[in-house]
């Protein structure tokens, strides 16, 4: 049993015993602290929350207790129940709310479950906020209403005005996307993307859908995360379907990993880069991506009079660095597209529009329009935490070995070569330690991600 308390929520397996995993008493204990949290920070003693959730087993069962534990804090609900991770940022806007809370363990199996805290703005919570939350969580710190001060509940559906949003941004073109009379498949791994993605490509005009794990049981066909491995057997069904191009998602639709035409994946550090291109030619301005994403966007940037930068992991850190420099398009290579003419969060329905649109106005196939990008290739690693390793003397042992390299310590230890990179950094999701690297050829950077790997076994 698992329970991780980080910047990106808190996430957990269901069942076993309170404090060692996301049980009903810890839903209830951190629900609490964060609605006593939002209180404070707001300065209204009645705050309204929006409270929508993806398609995993357990999420009907956590939707409940979050949603009477708001209520018994004297906070007023909105719950919007199967919706997208974007759909639910744009909802707290959308109802002047105060904050939201998303249920889903986003990439993680089935098994697991998290609450995922926003802001009024419908953005995450910086690690400060959390902090505070944490502590509250730790000491028990919150007192429940009296009888007339309980929360309302009202029940709402927000995924339509998602997708008018979407279609509202200037550099969506429904128009070309249905003069092109693509057939597109996608892959909603058996969560609400079943939902959102098909009456997204309906509204831009798309006649053609095939759906693949498109019924939002819960039950996921695959490992949720997008990732190569994951997606062989989708590749095959859209090498033998006909169709223009397929998107995958994972089960709350912030992370877009797209197959082209032929079956080949067109990588999901690829997703960001090729939107990125359409947006910089049409609007030129600075970029933002993460520590652990692919250099081939800082080059397409650059091909645009841009600038790049890099932050730390986690989509909070990026959205900050981008408010910094005035980026216009921003994300991370895991396939999470932000878009700050729609909202400072990923949003894998955003990243469809706009790919379609770059698609239908290059009159290129999927394939050919991956060929255009330079070729960067990242060899994606992990390795298990146990209580007994302590990460972050190996980590500064690793430091002291690449003193000589360029090396940043602003999120774990990434050292840049001349031509390639390796970054290695704990996980904020899940217990183990990342080790990313990239190179020019998949041979380079699996040889650089090795040798990383056995100097961490050796210092473990």
């Amino acid at each position: 049993m698992t329970l991780i308390k980080s910047i990106s929520g808190i996430r957990g397996t269901i069942g076993g015993e309170p404090g060692t995993s996301l049980t009903p008493p810890d839903v209830v204990r951190f629900t609490a602290s964060y609605a006593k949290w939002l209180k404070e920070s707001s300065g209204k003693e009645r705050c309204m929350v929006v409270v929508g959730r993806d398609a995993r087993i357990s999420g009907e069962m956590v939707r409940a207790l979050v949603c009477a534990t708001l209520s018994g804090m004297g906070i007023d609900v909105v719950d919007i129940g199967l919706a997208t991770t974007p759909t639910t940022e744009i909802a707290v806007t959308g109802e002047h709310a105060d904050g939201g809370i998303i249920i889903t363990a986003s990439h993680n199996p089935e098994q697991w479950n998290a609450l995922k805290l926003l802001n009024g703005k419908g953005e995450f919570l910086s690690a400060e906020e959390g902090a505070v939350i944490l502590r509250y969580a730790e000491e028990g710190d919150f007192c429940f209403a009296e009888v007339h001060m309980l929360g309302s509940m009202i029940a709402k559906d927000y995924t339509a005005e998602h997708v008018r949003q979407v279609l509202a941004l200037d550099l969506v073109d429904a128009e070309a996307i249905c003069a092109a009379r693509f057939s597109v498949a996608f892959d909603a791994v058996n969560s609400v993307g079943g939902i959102a993605i098909p009456a997204l490509l309906e509204a831009m005009g798309v006649k053609n859908i095939l759906a693949i794990n498109g019924e939002p049981t819960g039950h996921f066909a695959h490992t949720p995360e997008p990732l190569p491995e994951n997606l062989t057997e989708t590749c095959e069904i859209v090498r033998s379907s006909n169709v223009d191009v397929c998107f995958v998602v994972d089960p709350d639709v912030d992370r877009l990993s797209i197959i082209s035409e032929d079956g080949s994946l067109f990588n999901e550090e690829y997703t960001l880069v090729a939107v990125a291109d359409y947006v910089l030619s049409r609007t030129p301005g600075n970029t933002v991506s993460n520590m652990s994403s692919s250099r081939a966007l800082r080059v397409i940037t650059e091909k645009y009079g841009g600038s790049h930068a890099a932050s730390a992991v986690g989509e909070v850190h990026v959205v900050a660095k981008m408010k910094e420099t005035g980026a216009v398009i921003g994300g991370e290579g895991n396939g999470g597209v932000i878009y700050p003419a729609s909202h400072y969060g990923r949003d894998a329905l955003v990243g469809i529009a706009l790919f379609l649109t770059h698609l239908a106005k290059t009159g290129l196939k999927c394939s050919q329009l991956r060929k255009t990008y330079p070729d960067y290739f990242i060899s994606k690693n992990k390795i298990e935490l146990t209580p007994d390793i302590d990460m972050d003397l190996v980590l500064s042992r690793i430091e002291k070995i690449y003193e000589k390299e360029e090396v940043s310590t602003i999120d774990g230890v990434k050292i840049d070569f001349a031509d390639e990179w390796v970054h290695l950094r704990k996980s904020n999701t899940e217990p183990i330690i990342r080790i990313y690297a990239e190179s020019s050829t998949p041979q380079k950077a699996e040889k650089l991600a090795s040798g990383i790997i056995a100097l961490i076994r050796q210092n473990i």
